[in-house]
């Protein structure tokens, strides 16, 4: 057991040497020449005992790139580093070495006073202790290079395991997805290594097809399905799901057919309810995330407020700071270390709701390939409006600028152009997708039923475009069944197949059709369809049973879209929450500004507080405009989360820009700023 151990250790090694040797050497003009020269110099390092952890981290990243290449490009940049640190640190050295010396002097020299002695020398200002300033200066400088070449390669590594970290949430979040498909696989007629290919090929399945990819490759230069399995159990970064998963089922396929069945709709059933349990603890994490977004939010506006009060009181209590670009006051520090603060933890906690939405219903759209595609589609894709829309916004934010506008606002109203287009077109998107979803889980019953009914599938497709109502589908689904309909005269495409077996007539049917639901999904254009209708063609390419696989298509169709409506009803008090923390942060401060930021109103504290010994050197406008700076970040913070936790980073642009044109809006009209 031991010696397979090892042997599998050194042929792992091997792979991934001759892997990287491949890389490096094989290239040709692939590669730059830094890249040739670091792998010459660097690559010796992956030898090494202490990079063993990131070898085996490296395993289970899935990257292109080899371990060696990997790594000397890391120490590489870690030369690279350490040059462009060692001049600041020498010149910084350099300048405190004299005061660090002066300080010695006067250590040692009252040390040997009060002893006595004048045995040893005191320090002088040139030498600290036996060795001059320069000398030290020079030794500071090249520890501080050391530590950040040594920082950049453990930096490396660390980024490795957050690679890994990644992959495995990912493996967790698509294995349900795909042991389903494998499931729907197993009644038809094809093989474990044929099911694994299907879903392999799967876009919908990420990291997983990636891992059922790799067994496959590896069990094509193994010359087994087994020995590939076991390989990717062993490196694959998700060492409680994905490894069990793929060693029981080379266990139970070298058993039969009916044994892998079997096992793969206890998997399918245990992976289901694995998957509503890390729902249910997202939803609780989001909970409390929610309550400390409220909690922390506000502290920023409070501080801010705070210390303008007690800077129109008693002045005293917040002298002014010295930093290297001169004197500030200390208001405008607490100023902007807020400002800093909402931006960061805005972007945090817009970051934190957004890993807790399953991949599957995160809006993502392509951006077309070139200047006339991007602005034909500019009204109904996102990312060509996100293009199409910058540069008015950039206009605009510049006209404000030379007529004399703040950069704050400049900033502000520009930003505020350009999300709200984004974020219009994105919300009509996602209405228009969410009716799709709808109509096409009626679809696939409809379908389902006529199937049932020992329909084929061309024949129950044209009879549901011919007698259904189904609104925005509706000329998707006529093309589909015209497009199908072409399956039926597989004649003109038996010579296609030409495979000489009698059977090209029936595989260009195939071809045909998947063809056909192919262009559906496209048309469609919606997560929900990719993730169901490309069950049909492999399923029904495999062999299996027609009526069974609608079955469990209409099943999985109604169950994902029934995910999506009670993800929708659940976001829908964390986006009043966050539009709430906005409105009361904002009306704070119009209420700090109307009744305690006031000319007439400091007049009256300064007569009434013996306290306030310089009211003249507190000015109510600038008071007032930093409140509203600070009001504005918080409400771009609360967009951002609001708008994340609605539908994603586009809905985040629409709430933060909406919230912060009205706030823009009313504290200028107002005359609140």
């Amino acid at each position: 057991m031991s010696r397979r151990r090892a042997t599998d250790a050194v042929t792992g090694n091997r792979d991934t040497e001759n892997r990287s040797a491949d890389d490096a050497l094989g290239a040709g003009g692939r590669l730059a020449v830094l890249d040739r020269v670091c792998y010459a110099l660097f690559a010796r390092h992956a030898s090494d005992r202490r990079h063993d952890a990131d070898r085996k981290r490296y395993r289970g990243t899935a990257l292109d790139t080899g371990f060696e290449t990997y790594l000397a490009r890391a120490y590489g940049l870690s030369w690279i580093v350490a040059a462009a640190v060692f001049l600041p640190a020498l010149v910084v050295a350099a300048g405190a070495a004299p005061a660090v010396a002066a300080a010695v002097e006067a250590r040692f020299g009252a040390a040997l006073l009060s002893a006595g002695s004048t045995a040893a020398p005191a320090p002088t200002p040139d030498s600290v202790g036996p060795l001059r300033t320069d000398h030290a200066a020079l030794l500071v400088a090249v520890a501080v290079a050391l530590l950040a070449k040594r920082a950049t390669v453990a930096a490396a590594g660390l980024g490795l395991r957050w690679v890994a970290a990644t992959r495995r949430t990912d493996i967790e979040r698509t294995l349900p997805g795909a042991v389903r498909y494998l499931d729907l696989l197993s009644s038809g007629s094809d093989g474990p290594r044929a099911m694994l290919r299907k879903a392999a090929d799967g876009d919908a399945y990420g990291a997983t097809a990636t891992s059922l990819r790799k067994a496959l490759n590896a069990a094509r230069l193994a010359g087994s399905l087994d020995e590939g399995l076991r390989r990717v159990a062993r490196d694959t970064p998700s060492r409680e799901l994905l490894a069990p998963f793929l060693l029981k089922f080379r266990k139970r396929a070298a058993a039969g057919d009916e044994a892998l069945s079997e096992f793969l709709t206890t998997e399918r059933r245990m992976l289901s309810h694995r998957q509503d349990r890390a729902r249910k603890r997202a939803r609780r994490f989001l909970e409390l995330l929610t309550e400390l977004f409220v909690a922390v939010l506000v502290l920023p506006a409070l501080l801010v407020i705070g210390a303008t009060a007690l800077s129109v009181v008693i002045p005293e209590l917040l002298p002014p700071v010295e930093t290297p670009v001169g004197v500030v006051p200390t208001r405008a520090v607490v100023l902007y270390g807020a400002v800093a603060f909402l931006v960061a933890f805005g972007l945090a906690a817009a970051v934190a709701v957004g890993t807790l939405r399953p991949p599957s219903q995160r809006a993502s759209y392509e951006l077309p390939a070139g200047p006339r595609a991007v602005l034909a589609t500019a009204g109904r894709n996102p990312a060509s409006t996100a293009v199409a829309a910058a540069g008015p916004a950039v206009a605009l934010a510049a006209w404000l600028a030379l007529a004399g506008y703040t950069l704050v606002n400049v900033v502000l109203v520009g930003y505020a152009a350009f999300a709200v287009p984004v974020g219009l077109v994105a919300a009509r998107r996602t209405r228009i997708d969410d009716a799709k979803d709808r109509e096409l889980a009626d679809f696939v019953h409809a379908v389902s039923g006529h199937v049932a009914q020992g329909r084929p599938l061309e024949a129950a497709v044209a009879a549901v475009a011919r007698d259904a109502e189904l609104g925005v589908l509706d000329d998707d689904v006529a093309d589909l069944a015209f497009a199908l309909r072409s399956t039926t005269a597989p004649e003109g495409v038996a010579g296609a197949a030409g495979d000489g077996s009698g059977t090209g007539a029936e595989s260009g049917a195939v071809d045909v059709r998947a063809a056909a639901i192919e262009r559906f999904v496209d048309r469609v254009d919606t997560p929900l369809a990719a993730r169901t209708l490309g069950l049909v063609t492999g399923a029904l390419d495999a062999g299996g049973d027609a009526d069974a696989v609608f079955e469990t298509l209409r099943i999985e169709v109604g169950r994902l879209y029934s995910e999506q409506r009670a993800l929708r009803s659940s976001m829908q008090p964390y986006i009043a929450v966050g539009w709430a923390a906005a409105v009361l942060v904002a009306g704070v401060v119009a209420v700090v500004n109307t009744q305690v930021v006031d000319a007439a109103r400091l007049a009256e504290i300064a007569a009434a507080s013996e306290a306030v010994t310089e009211p003249e050197g507190v000015y109510p406008e600038l008071e007032r405009f930093r409140l509203y700076v600070v009001t504005q970040a918080t409400v771009l913070a609360s967009g951002w989360f609001a708008g994340t936790a609605a539908r994603g980073r586009y809905a985040a642009l629409l709430h933060s820009g909406a919230l912060v044109a009205c706030c823009y809006v009313v504290f200028t009209v107002g005359g609140l700023v």
